[in-house]
């Protein structure tokens, strides 16, 4: 599988080192001979090479977080045969200890690539840099999209809250720009004026839900320099993009996820949202056998998501249907609180608890009355803990896990 359009380019901000062909080459005679091909995913031209190799070679590939312990992954998927279509393999998002790992075919890899360069009219003239790891589906869907159309990457490591990363902006041309929920509140604070970045054209947004009025605030930024925001939607089990909000409709939609991508269609299966598309994983991965397996789904992912189709065709999420809990035996969405409130929300132990970021004592009673009082619950239901910063996996959102176990 070759992802590499003869006009794309990789370029490090720090160092000047541009990806080559000769590197490619040089990547592909040092790749392991183990399969699949375990590649910790580090924001570099040698590890794009690496990368790029295996696929030129149809290995199948493993990403993985350069930060974490690879050892119980190597000894739980190393095996001597995998599928002839696998391409991709990636963790599930959030998952911590011994995750699974989704299986993508290199025909869904391509798919899905191609998606999201047509939805976004992505062309050889645009530049990306990175804002997001490349071993999470959403920084990597950035680069799969931008040297299919042979456009410019650029690799940038220090990251939005500081000012290198903005000097390489203006240095390199940037003209686009991929951000999650958590990025977009930071930049809130750092009062982002697209103004001061002129070839800046596009701002996208994925990775979880992005608070309305700022989906408003941050098109109007962009409208007023004569850029655009996209608001997208997707699981790493599809590649991982399925739904894109255009400019144009982002005002009488607001809310919405979006349309399906081209080839793609979404149904409401009793309240889930169902995704039918060629970019849909091929299923998971829980041991090395499963490396073996063909195509499970056939192109039907069950995303657990809950929402509603308008007529228009356009998706609303409403949830997840695992983020439910219960207060007093009373079922509550999770999600609903999140939207209401400035918090971050799990449940255990029939309460709701809930985790408000610089809260003071006086912050934390006043929500605690206010959340309960639009739960129409008793005030013992609920927990409200102050907390200074909210913690967050390596892909921006919230980690769940790590506030269930501070209860």
């Amino acid at each position: 599988m070759n992802l590499l359009h003869p006009s794309a380019k990789v370029v490090d901000a720090a160092t000047g080192e541009v990806l080559t062909p000769a590197l490619i080459d040089e990547a592909a005679k040092a790749l392991p001979p183990e399969s699949p091909v375990f590649l910790p995913m580090t924001t570099t031209v040698r590890s794009i090479a690496s990368y790029l190799a295996a696929l030129r070679a149809d290995r199948p590939v493993l990403l993985l977080d350069p930060d974490l312990d690879q050892t119980s992954l190597r000894a739980r998927f190393a095996t001597d045969e995998v599928h002839p279509d696998l391409a991709l393999l990636l963790t599930t998002s959030g998952s911590t200890g011994d995750p699974k790992l989704v299986r993508l075919s290199r025909s869904a890899v391509l798919a899905n690539a191609e998606q999201v360069a047509e939805s976004l009219g992505i062309t050889s003239d645009d530049v990306a840099i990175t804002t997001l790891p490349l071993f999470y589906s959403y920084g990597l869907s950035v680069l799969h999209s931008h040297l299919l159309r042979g456009a410019t990457v650029v690799l940038e490591r220090t990251g939005i809250m500081q000012r290198d990363f903005w000097a390489a902006v203006n240095e390199h041309g940037v003209t686009s720009m991929a951000f999650v929920p958590s990025q977009y509140e930071m930049l809130r604070r750092l009062r982002f004026d697209p103004a001061k970045y002129p070839t800046l054209r596009t701002l996208t947004q994925a990775g979880g839900r992005l608070r309305a009025e700022l989906v408003t605030d941050f098109a109007g930024r962009m409208t007023a320099v004569g850029g655009r925001m996209f608001v997208m939607y997707g699981q790493t089990e599809a590649a991982p993009r399925m739904a894109c909000l255009p400019p144009s409709h982002l005002a009488e939609k607001l809310g919405s996820a979006g349309r399906a991508m081209p080839g793609g269609a979404f149904t409401i299966d009793d309240g889930e949202v169902v995704y039918q598309g060629p970019n849909v994983m091929m299923g998971y991965a829980e041991t090395a056998a499963d490396l073996a397996r063909g195509d499970d789904l056939r192109g039907v992912l069950h995303t657990g998501d809950l929402g509603r189709i308008d007529d228009d065709g356009f998706l609303f999420l409403t949830g997840r249907i695992k983020r439910m809990g219960k207060v007093f035996g009373v079922r509550i969405n999770l999600d609903d609180v999140e939207r209401q409130f400035p918090v971050a929300a799990v449940a255990g132990d029939d309460r709701l608890h809930v985790f408000a970021e610089g809260a003071d004592a006086d912050g934390v009673r006043v929500l605690r009355t206010k959340i309960a009082d639009w739960l129409g619950t008793h005030f013992t239901g609920v927990d409200v803990r102050a907390i200074e910063t909210l913690p967050l996996l390596p892909n921006g959102k919230t980690d769940y896990r790590a506030l269930e176990a501070s209860l």
